[in-house]
């Protein structure tokens, strides 16, 4: 009895030591569970109180970085502009400054030129870079992209000194010409014939004086606010109205198409200035004894019907390097041909801008020696379509793109769809 008394006893004694060391081993697992990993240290958790709401509020790509250079918070933002890759600052130039800023604790900032991503054309990514320590251990940056701020500034200037040039032209031919008057006050035909070059400069300074103040109105101006349906024949004619003289004195033959019951909405002065200068570019670039035609007609759109005008000449044409150019400002395909014409180069500039404003596009088709077509394209006035469509029993059951249209009895030669400009 005794040695199994003493045999219980062990075992039990042994039992309870097995307890003890499981418990002790429970309790060691939970603090250890309980212990913040490397992996939780990168976490919302280590941002000091409110930091991370703030960042999701700024415009600018924020990223914050740990004492080990390893990313704890980054925007979307930094994720596109391909700051952060694979979980790190992937700009070294970013990534130095954050490490003096850690260091000495002073506040940072650089403007650095990034290579853009997805792009092989080598294009600069302009950003803005300041560094702030967040805390005692953290790094904030902060990059804002300044691509587009720099060209506008970049537009800006040129605009400036474009048009300080286009004016200091006309005002030096003035001064020169009336220096020669005086000199040969005692020539009759002399002083005439300086007289006519002076009315000639007279008249580009008033002309680019002119286009000048509409390209500030329709940038500056909303068209919608007084928008109103406007009949395309009316606007159609009073384009050629505008060059129908300088088309007389080349023997141009202005053909319209298509313009009937058709209908746009917007502003009537601006839409006419628009197209205007879209048929005074083709007769002035329109060798003599050729032919322009104006066509219009209606298109579908998932938006909407749209109504395109287009315009086709017969002329020189534009290269394709200079294609997606022509309406920048005071851009010319041909400056000593706009010399002779008198163009100022801001004509299809303030076409870009009416369409832009008024919800639609103009796009060019152009091939050297074949011609061009600029097709203006805007929203139709529908409920004006609606109210004055005849009412056409034959017609029924038609959709708008089978309607017959009115056509050119002698068609310029056909050109290719126009394409769309960037």
């Amino acid at each position: 009895m005794n040695v199994d008394a003493a045999v219980a006893a062990v075992a039990a004694i042994a039992g309870l030591c097995t307890g003890v060391f499981a418990m002790l081993a429970f309790r060691w697992s939970e603090r250890d569970q309980a212990k913040p990993t490397r992996t939780s240290l990168h976490t919302e958790a280590v941002l000091p109180p409110g930091v991370d709401t703030v960042l999701s509020v700024l415009r600018s790509s924020a990223v914050v970085l740990d004492e080990a250079d390893a990313v704890v918070k980054a925007s979307s933002a930094a994720y596109a502009l391909g700051l952060v890759r694979g979980g790190k600052l992937a700009v070294e130039p970013m990534m130095q400054m954050a490490r003096d800023t850690r260091r000495d604790g002073e506040i940072r900032q650089v403007e650095l030129d990034l290579p853009r991503r997805g792009t092989g054309r080598g294009e600069a990514l302009a950003v803005s870079a300041r560094v702030a320590p967040l805390g005692s251990r953290l790094v904030l940056l902060l990059v804002e992209d300044l691509t587009e701020a720099r060209r506008i500034e970049a537009v800006r200037r040129d605009f400036v000194a474009n048009v300080s040039h286009e004016l200091k032209t006309p005002v030096g031919a003035l001064s020169l010409l009336s220096e020669a008057v005086m000199d040969a006050s005692d020539d009759p035909e002399a002083v005439e014939r300086f007289a006519g070059r002076m009315q000639n400069e007279a008249t580009r300074l008033t002309n680019l004086v002119q286009e000048l103040i509409d390209l500030s109105r329709v940038q500056n101006d909303n068209p919608l606010e007084d928008a109103e349906p406007v009949r395309v024949d009316e606007l159609v004619a009073e384009a050629m109205d505008r060059c129908r003289q300088q088309a007389g004195t080349k023997q141009i033959t202005m053909a319209v198409g298509g313009a009937a019951d058709l209908h746009v909405w917007g502003n009537r002065g601006q839409l006419a200035a628009a197209l205007g200068n879209l048929v005074e570019n083709a007769v002035n670039y329109s060798p003599a004894r050729t032919r322009v035609g104006i066509a219009g007609r209606r298109v579908s759109a998932p938006g909407g019907d749209l109504i395109e005008i287009a315009v086709t000449d017969q002329g020189i044409g534009i290269s394709e390097k200079d294609r997606d150019r022509v309406f920048e400002r005071f851009y010319r395909v041909d400056p000593a041909r706009s010399r002779a014409t008198g163009g100022t180069g801001l004509g299809l500039a303030i076409v870009k801008h009416v369409a832009a404003s008024h919800g639609g596009e103009v796009t060019v088709w152009s091939a050297e020696g074949q011609g061009s077509t600029f097709t203006l394209r805007l929203p139709e006035a529908g409920a004006v379509r609606d109210r004055e469509r005849p009412a056409d029993p034959s017609a029924e059951g038609l959709d708008d793109e089978d309607r017959p249209y009115e056509t050119f009895n002698d068609p310029l030669p056909a050109h290719p769809a126009p394409e769309v400009l960037p």
